[in-house]
């Protein structure tokens, strides 16, 4: 079965859009899953941040998913779909028939049938991940992939850039808290 192409210049407009405009990760982040599950007509979608002491994905913002299901358990990369540290999407078209995950019993629960998990890098290294989630069987298209993988990247340089916003506001409202002793 060919897969069909769901994401249009309009779909990559919107969303490339969305994360470009926004100065706040969780609103950003939040904005994007909402888009993403309407774009595609799919269940849910999580962006996960990864927290590196522990080696877990650590929910930054979801759209579609039970608090019972986000509420699962710890989600550790090398458990999880762990080709993401390799920098690859995964695809599992089909849970029932994947032993790749860490929570099988728990997607089938959700009512989850199908799994697009993207790693999201910056400079070759993993800080992320964007997945998407659908109720049915999802032969995803090469072509959506390549625009998903494309997404991330942007989404890895929107986290540098709202830390980097972050740290430099902080900076500013330091400066101005000790500028006036400098003047005395």
């Amino acid at each position: 079965m060919v897969a069909e192409d769901r994401i249009n210049m309009d779909i990559y407009k919107v969303v490339t859009r969305a994360i470009a405009a926004s100065d706040n990760l969780e609103d950003m982040a939040t904005q994007l899953t909402q888009l993403l599950v309407g774009a595609f007509g799919i269940k849910g979608s999580t962006i996960f941040v990864l927290n590196p002491d522990t080696e877990e994905l650590e929910a930054r913002a979801s759209f579609g998913l039970s608090i019972n299901y986000m509420n699962k358990g710890l989600i550790l990369v090398k458990k999880s779909l762990d080709h993401q540290l390799r920098g690859e999407p995964i695809v599992i078209r089909d849970v029932t028939k994947s032993d790749r995950l860490q929570y099988p019993e728990d997607a089938q629960k959700e009512g989850i049938s199908a799994i697009v998990s993207l790693p999201i890098s910056l400079h070759g290294k993993l800080i992320g991940v964007l997945r998407l989630y659908h109720y049915e069987r999802w032969d995803v298209s090469e072509r959506d992939l390549d625009s998903l993988m494309i997404f991330t990247e942007n989404i890895g340089l929107a986290l540098m850039y709202t830390r980097l916003l972050q740290a430099l506001k902080f900076v500013k409202e330091t400066v101005d808290e000790v500028h006036p002793i400098w003047l005395d």
